[in-house]
């Protein structure tokens, strides 16, 4: 009995080391591997474009441009936006994806309180990168770690010297734009006042409007009336050129006037493509859109840190309405 006992467990003891042995071949030479890391398998980055506009030529460029870079690099963007300039809309937009916790930011800039309050304090406070893209804000009021988009006040030279070699040296010119004076339309202005005051014989006419058809339509009566003797305009806000436009016609012809604006309003391409615009400064919102993702990678990588804080200027161009450049 004692002896059978003991054959018995020799017999199980023998089985149970060959199916520990053949188990642990099995493992070795199988293809099979350990589950990633929790955090590896879910390194994911969610970077969020937030628009004043959407569906307008030169903002579906930059989320265009912006989504494909994206997607080369595997990370996840989303694009939200608005239609029309509603602020608040887009304050909570904002507000929205940093409660959220996004990795990254990316966001046309705007010049007011409740913006840099929402990029300074509580996006700092969960530690989420903020990059502005097309309008910037200044870095020391909103802690942006930086800016894409074109240099605004080359942009703004850049207009005034194709008025003048078209108009002469000259003339009475206004300047049209919103009355809420955001950084972006600062720095045009102040490139097209350096620009005009080289010509003391170029007279500017300053008005200001809301971005509110009915006020642009009275701000035009208004500086018509006051100035009959306008030979230029140049809306330096370009979301106000086509009702800018439009009031012109209904009481003059607007081929004798030489109408100047900037590619980032919802109507700028199709005046210009009409005729009804003499030119305009043509910006690269596809260039914004690629190259604001690959420097918020970088920073999330930590391969540039910290970004260049002047920002990365994107190229700018005349457009003439004859196709000229």
């Amino acid at each position: 009995m004692k002896k059978t006992t003991l054959f018995i467990l020799a017999f199980i003891f023998i089985i149970l080391c060959y199916f520990t042995f053949t188990s642990a071949v099995s493992v070795f030479e199988s293809d099979w591997e350990l589950p990633k890391p929790i955090k590896e398998r879910e390194s994911q980055y969610r970077l969020v474009l937030i628009t004043q506009d959407i569906d307008t030529p030169f903002w579906n460029q930059v989320g265009k441009a912006a989504q494909e870079e994206a997607e080369k690099f595997g990370v996840s963007l989303e694009v939200w936006g608005n239609y029309g300039n509603h602020h608040e809309d887009f304050l909570k937009n904002l507000e929205i994806a940093i409660q959220s916790k996004v990795d990254g930011i990316i966001v046309q800039g705007l010049d007011s309180e409740e913006f840099k309050e929402l990029t300074r304090v509580k996006a700092s406070f969960y530690g989420i990168p903020i990059i502005t893209i097309a309008n910037d804000v200044p870095i020391e009021e909103s802690l942006r770690r930086t800016y894409v988009g074109s240099n605004q006040y080359e942009a703004g030279q850049l207009i005034a010297k194709q008025l003048i070699a078209d108009m002469g040296e000259k003339g009475d010119v206004v300047l049209m734009y919103n009355q809420d004076v955001e950084y972006y339309q600062e720095q045009r202005l102040t490139g097209i006042e350096d620009i005009f005051y080289l010509y003391p014989e170029i007279k500017m006419h300053h008005a200001k409007t809301s971005y509110a058809r009915e006020d642009v339509v009275g701000a035009t009566q208004n500086i018509l009336n006051m100035v009959p003797e306008t030979d230029a305009f140049i809306a330096v806000n370009a979301n106000i050129v086509g009702a800018m436009v439009r009031e012109i016609g209904k009481r003059y012809q607007t081929e004798p006037f030489y109408i100047y604006s900037f590619d980032d309003g919802p109507e700028s391409i199709p005046l210009l493509e009409k005729g009804l615009l003499d030119g305009l400064v043509k910006q690269s919102p596809e260039q914004m859109g690629k190259e604001s993702v690959a420097a918020m990678l970088k920073w999330l990588n930590g391969e540039t840190v910290p970004l260049h804080a002047d920002g990365y200027l994107t190229e700018i161009h005349i457009v003439k309405a004859d196709g000229e450049k």
